[in-house]
């Protein structure tokens, strides 16, 4: 079979997409971008190009238009079967035609058909979207320019995205990609980092408050494109007050003004530093095949199902004593460590230790929802809130399902969700963690799991929020209507975003305030901020899109329209209306754009482009040997057919066609263990450790020097094993204290019940035996 790549069709004939190029603006936390694709047909027949491309499912795309021999077609959006039929009878009388649609399953895939193109015939497609930057725990604001889409793996009997194709290997990108973005905020641009090569930051002004930065050249299209950027200021509560669409109907979302505000709450510093024993912690892990792949596409990396182990050992040493866990393996088919949650105890903890180490990426497929199910039919312990931490690559084709299994079940159980990898489906795991009042997180190319992880722990054990109320208080005569629901859930220093309908005459230099009120315990707390009233002249319609699309997802996760309830027509109906009404793509609803300015028919036989992307370098589904790559264009939109096996695929153009490689029995070249995990895996439940030649080895001492170095006045060998266990962390591993925290705290819990006067003995012959010097108060004493 000849090397073939980009898009293809199932005969191996490239489709004719020439570059791509991709504009990003950041204002504050919002980026608008904009993506352009240039085809040419270089064939003697008219063309029809067929591809799917990934995009974060809180996207609002609110732009779509086409550029044919000078001439703009501008796309309408309209209910999506009948931009279907207007897109199928345009190809039917030979006219061009363009359709943008959204997947009715996971609204994290987008279709895009570029139809009859003549030969020899150049065509431009834009698309444009606004979206919410995600926090990091550092506080930099991520964008990431999906270039990855693996394919969403499906439970038999029910439909997905794709059909099989055969095989073909791998080459070369026959394309180009140019990125470029465009930063802004008042508080100031700090940095900017990557997962990628990037041109030096460029400040516009002495201020820093306007900065630019591109990919450098050569960019090899081989992962997501991630960029960092980190403000001078990033938690300040900031508000917006955007006019409306002096077309629109007053009183309708687009006619009035709205207000979109970002606060962060703040807790006292003893609330979250969590010591609670109370808490039952279900650790669900993805064991499918697509696991024994590295984090990223760099081959040198550690594998998914690796990671995930290791992550899985902190955790199980971070765990307070008297709580209750379970973990559980899914695949094709799902296991659970024990039959119910048992007590955390020195027992339970090695029993699943030892359990941990045997886990491998050999449960085939991806089959979420059942594991799901199960833990949900097993009744709460009392006294101890379910916690549920689900570790995934994100690649399921029933990510409705699953969500709304998720938000069945959100009044007893919280969801924290850790997408694996890049190309993870941003719908399933922002979707369950909304859904399921958690947070979620991603780790691609080379983050650290732990990390991430541990932030969801800290967030899982701190204190219950509780009677969240948000007052708006503006001048008379001014309604606030409320767009986006008042979060049910809040975690220090995480953002919360909310967008108001500002209805009825007010003076525009008048001032109104937005506060959040709750009560941590006992204790009342409020976050707070004044705005003025006079509407933002630069912001466009970006907050009005971004209300549409937050009322469209409320929508459609299982929102009610007043008066009507729930009814699924009456639902689909109100979609429809402010989809159309705000040009925002929706699941009811495509982009279409027909050039009605092409005097004659194209003529000669239409050919259908179908795209083949690149697999990465791995054997994904080992135990499902009938599970071939597989893709999907031919009609009936999404949802026509079966997907069981993964991809990866550019952002509005796959990579190279697929070509499948086996991975080698015994992976990379295994790192020397990691002292820090050699030492966090010989900790007991109760937070201690106990002086053998195993932990000393950690200190690159012999277990001999460490008993003479004891202190006298010491009689119990693990309190100065513990001792020394700590000074260890805060000497040498201090960089990492956010991922040993918790277990530290245990550990410092039980030698100051146990040592008693001679603590500050063992600290100063501690020092003295490892080297290091760390003080008394760095371990709160």
């Amino acid at each position: 079979m000849r090397d073939c790549c980009g898009l293809l069709t199932l005969k191996n004939e490239p489709v004719p997409l020439k570059g791509i190029s991709v504009q990003l603006k950041v204002q504050g936390f919002v980026a608008d971008v904009c993506s352009t694709l240039s085809y040419e047909n270089s064939e003697s027949s008219p063309v029809e190009a067929v591809f799917v491309f990934p995009m974060e499912e809180d996207s609002s795309v609110y732009d779509f238009h086409a550029e044919i021999g000078g001439v703009k077609i501008q796309a309408e959006i309209r209910e999506k079967q009948e931009a279907r039929d207007t897109y199928d009878d345009a190809l039917s009388s030979g006219q061009q035609a363009f359709l943008l649609e959204e997947s009715d399953e996971s609204r994290d895939v987008f279709r895009l058909s570029v139809g009859s193109l003549p030969a020899g015939q150049k065509a431009t497609v834009c698309l444009s979207y606004v979206t919410e930057l995600a926090v990091e725990a550092d506080g930099a604001l991520r964008y990431c320019l999906p270039a990855i889409l693996n394919p969403r793996y499906t439970p038999a009997g029910a439909q997905s995205l794709t059909t099989p194709v055969s095989g073909a290997s791998g080459g070369p990108v026959p394309y180009s990609l140019s990125f470029s973005a465009h930063l802004a905020s008042p508080s100031g641009v700090a940095q900017v980092k990557s997962n990628c090569d990037l041109t030096p930051l460029e400040y516009l002004g002495d201020d820093k408050t306007q900065a630019q930065v591109s990919l450098s050249p050569g960019h090899k299209f081989d992962r997501d494109v991630e960029l960092l950027v980190y403000y001078s200021h990033p938690h300040q509560p900031t508000a917006i007050v955007e006019g409306g669409l002096a077309s629109a109907t007053p009183g309708s979302l687009m006619g009035d003004p709205l207000v979109m505000v970002s606060l962060y709450p703040e807790f006292p510093a003893a609330a979250s530093t969590p010591q609670s024993s109370c808490g039952e912690f279900i650790f669900l892990v993805d064991r499918s095949g697509s696991m024994d792949c590295p984090m990223s596409n760099m081959e040198s990396g550690p594998m998914r199902i690796e990671s995930a182990r290791d992550t899985l050992l902190l955790l199980l040493k971070s765990l307070p004593l008297g709580c209750f866990f379970n973990i559980y393996g899914f695949g094709s088919h799902f296991e659970a460590f024990f039959p119910e949650s048992v007590e955390y105890t020195q027992q339970t903890m090695d029993s699943a230790l030892g359990k941990v180490k045997g886990m491998g990426a050999d449960f085939g497929g991806t089959e979420i929802l059942e594991p799901l199910k199960d833990i949900y039919s097993k009744a709460c312990r009392p006294g101890h809130p379910r916690q549920l931490f689900v570790f995934t690559d994100g690649e399921v084709g029933n990510t409705k399902d699953v969500i709304n299994e998720v938000k069945k079940h959100a009044g007893t159980h919280r969801c924290f969700t850790f997408g694996i990898g890049e190309g993870a489906s941003t719908a399933l795991i922002k979707g369950m963690a909304r859904a399921g009042s958690g947070h979620p997180e991603f780790i691609t190319g080379k983050d650290r799991m732990q990390p991430k992880v541990m932030q969801s722990l800290r967030f899982a054990l701190q204190p219950a929020v509780n009677n969240i109320v948000l007052n708006w208080d503006v001048p008379a005569g001014l309604e606030v209507v409320p767009v986006s629901e008042t979060p049910k859930v809040l975690f220090r220093g995480h953002r919360s975003i909310l967008y108001a309908q500002l209805k009825g005459k007010f003076d525009e230099s008048a001032v109104g305030r937005a506060s959040l009120q709750y009560s941590l315990g006992d204790e009342p707390h409020k976050t707070e901020i004044s705005f003025k009233l006079q509407p933002d002249k630069h912001t466009g319609l970006t907050t009005h899109r971004l209300a549409a699309r937050t009322l469209i997802c409320s929508l459609e996760e299982g929102g009610s329209v007043e008066g009507e309830g729930g009814d699924k027509e009456k639902v689909k109906e109100k979609v429809v209306k402010i989809s159309t009404e705000a040009r925002v793509i929706s699941t009811h609803t495509a982009f279409i754009a027909v050039n009605k300015d092409l005097n004659q028919a194209v003529q000669g036989p239409l050919i259908q482009r179908n795209m083949r992307p690149q697999m990465m370098a791995c054997s994904f589904m080992r135990s499902s040997p009938q599970s071939l790559p597989m893709m999907m264009m031919s009609g009936g939109g999404f949802g026509a057919s079966v997907y069981n096996s993964r991809m990866t695929m550019l952002l509005g153009a796959p990579r190279c066609n697929i070509a499948v490689f086996q991975c080698s029995e015994t992976g990379p070249e295994p790192d020397k263990e990691d002292p820090m995990l050699t030492l966090i895996s010989l900790q007991k439940a109760d937070g201690s450790w106990e002086l053998n030649e195993s932990l000393v080895s950690v200190f690159e001492k012999k277990e001999q020097e460490a008993i003479s170095k004891m202190p006298a006045e010491v009689s119990d060998k693990a309190v100065w094993a513990t001792v020394l266990a700590l000074l260890w962390l805060h000497g040498f591993k201090a960089e990492l204290k956010e991922e040993w925290e918790f277990l530290a705290m245990k550990a410092l819990s039980w030698v100051k019940a146990q040592a008693g006067a001679s603590l500050k003995l063992c600290l100063e012959a501690g020092n003295s035996l490892l080297g290091c010097k760390v003080e008394p108060q760095t371990l709160a004493l």
